[in-house]
């Protein structure tokens, strides 16, 4: 997925607890399924990044040689300015763009 064209907010914003807790009937199951979304997008833009900055790893590195490179920072404060990822999983959850099941429930309904 594409976290740079969000319409997630980059601050925080009071939510009603009732609207998280439509989807799920339990408040407490809502957010377990939006901290582990927060989680799954969390490495996804971590691993993303890694890969960006691995283009400018030098194989000798010495603290007397380490310069700044214009493009590394750039795409360093371009992930910074993203919004973070409890806040994007928050926003995929309203929109009811994540797919959740819970095993349990499934198991009630076929008995």
């Amino acid at each position: 997925m594409d976290y740079k064209k969000t319409n997630a907010p980059t601050n925080t914003v009071t939510r009603n607890i009732m609207d998280l807790c439509d989807e799920t009937g339990n408040i407490y199951e809502s957010v377990a399924i939006i901290g582990k979304r927060a989680n799954q997008i969390s490495l996804d833009l971590k691993n993303e990044l890694s890969k960006k900055l691995q283009e400018f790893a030098s194989v000798s590195d010495n603290l007397d040689e380490v310069f700044e490179n214009r493009e590394q920072i750039e795409i360093s404060r371009f992930y910074e300015k993203l919004p973070k990822p409890s806040l994007i999983a928050t926003q995929e959850f309203v929109d009811n763009k994540v797919y959740f099941r819970n095993p349990l429930k499934e198991k009630e309904t076929a008995e």
